[in-house]
């Protein structure tokens, strides 16, 4: 396949053998979420943003597998250093009861676990970061920086946003505040509070619309002041996505980030970012947090990193050895090995920088219609908020028919995850792909 030239290509989607292929897995498979009876042949050519499906279709993937594939379909600089790695079985170790190593120290041919958190530790330095917790998900991640926070404050309250979405474990779940369905009947952490999350396009501390701000400060600061209903003492931690993901796509606006910033400084809270969808690269900057004023103290990442991850201090992490503990989760070693080499090639192919750009072309060259209420991002992490969820649908639906993956989130926006080396005719051809899916639907 040759990227600088391929195109979508569709004759029937989904075609035959994807339809025999769907019913095959349900046969087994419990009720999950599944966006497109899309099936995609991981034997056949694929680069880049492109991909083909196992009726021979070929399609252009701007969900980046939910932002878990930030260099695209079979990035050659990955597949020219994995190459060197021919392992004896087992790929997957007790991470946590066994040291693994290619070669010497700073000099092993194939990244490792220990290499993986010392670039991590590299990039959150400016944090004061120094130490790493690996597991397997994002959303594990999310579950040890839950226990850390408790653990070193010993507080008993948490505070979390509206729109929300931090995984489907169950303490995770407590945190959520998106849709009702991720948390109905399941039981919950009782001690968690939440206020209102303020985008860039709605908050304005003069004149709220989304009620974080009131005529005497915000809620947040309401809650912890004088009289709250929340002793800022017993609060072990603040967790938030710097940008709001399966919420909406929901970016900040200074108000409310400086406002977080100077809360969480006045009471000297802990405060947890979950950058399993924002970070490693994808905004433009390294971690989303990046961009606004408050420092995070903890940092979970997961998704682009291929593992998940928990960084902090490392007087925030336990003392004891047994606090925290995973037999699998520093011990992936293919998986630690795709991690540490995607953030090498993002620093070395400078794709922080071309996320800036190609962002920007999109947003300047995408023009919205009079069905679209936004269309805004940082970097390749865009969206496009339609005025109905139907409509945003429909949007979804035609682009899909035309080959362009797209995903849903918030009630009725639209997002777009290339990958982080997207070239500019690639921006060009999926932007006209969505413009002819935004017409097709009117």
């Amino acid at each position: 396949m040759d990227r600088d030239s391929v195109e979508p290509e569709v004759e029937e989607l989904p075609g035959e053998r994807a339809r025999e292929q769907v019913a095959y897995h349900h046969e087994t498979a419990a009720p999950s979420t599944y966006v497109y009876e899309f099936v995609w042949d991981h034997t056949a050519p694929a680069a880049g943003p492109f991909c083909t499906d196992v009726d021979g279709n070929v399609l252009m993937d701007f969900t980046g597998h939910v932002g878990a594939a930030p260099l695209g379909y079979d990035n050659p600089t990955l597949r020219e250093r994995l190459a060197e790695f021919d392992p004896t079985d087992p790929t997957k170790i007790a991470g946590q009861d066994f040291y693994a190593a290619s070669g010497p120290v700073g000099e092993a041919p194939i990244p490792g676990p220990a290499d993986l958190m010392d670039r991590l530790v590299d990039v959150t330095d400016h944090y004061g970061m120094d130490t790493v917790f690996l597991s397997n998900s994002g959303a594990e991640a999310v579950e040890n920086a839950i226990k850390i926070s408790y653990d070193h404050t010993a507080g008993k309250y948490a505070i979390t946003f509206e729109g929300a979405f931090h995984g489907r474990t169950l303490g995770a779940l407590s945190l959520n505040r998106s849709k009702e369905v991720y948390r109905r009947r399941f039981p919950e952490i009782a001690t968690v509070h939440d206020v209102p999350f303020c985008s860039d396009r709605t908050c304005d501390p003069e004149t709220c619309g989304c009620g974080f701000f009131l005529e005497d400060g915000s809620r947040l600061r309401r809650m912890l002041g004088p009289g709250g209903f929340v002793n800022p003492d017993e609060v072990a931690y603040v967790i938030v996505e710097p940008v709001q993901g399966e919420g909406g796509y929901r970016f900040p606006s200074d108000a409310f980030a400086a406002e977080l910033a100077a809360v969480v400084d006045e009471h000297d809270l802990l405060l947890v970012a979950d950058e399993i969808q924002s970070g490693i690269g994808r905004t433009g900057e390294f971690w989303a947090a990046d961009h606004y004023p408050f420092d995070p103290d903890v940092i979970a990442a997961g998704k682009a990193l291929r593992v998940g991850a928990t960084i902090a201090s490392e007087d925030v992490f336990p003392d004891e050895e047994s606090r925290l503990s995973s037999t699998w989760g520093a011990g992936d070693l293919l998986a630690c090995a795709q991690g540490a080499i995607t953030i090498d090639v993002i620093h070395e192919q400078n794709l922080m920088d071309n996320a800036v750009e190609r962002g920007r072309q999109f947003r300047e060259t995408f023009e919205a219609g009079p069905a679209m209420t936004d269309v805004r991002g940082k970097g390749l992490m865009l969206a496009v908020e339609f005025d109905t969820k139907a409509r945003r649908d429909e949007v979804m639906d035609a682009a899909f028919g035309r080959g362009l993956l797209t995903l849903g989130c918030g009630r009725k926006t639209l997002r777009l995850l290339p990958p982080l080396d997207v070239t500019e005719r690639e921006i060009d051809l999926g932007a006209t792909l969505l413009a002819e899916a935004v017409a097709a639907a009117d």
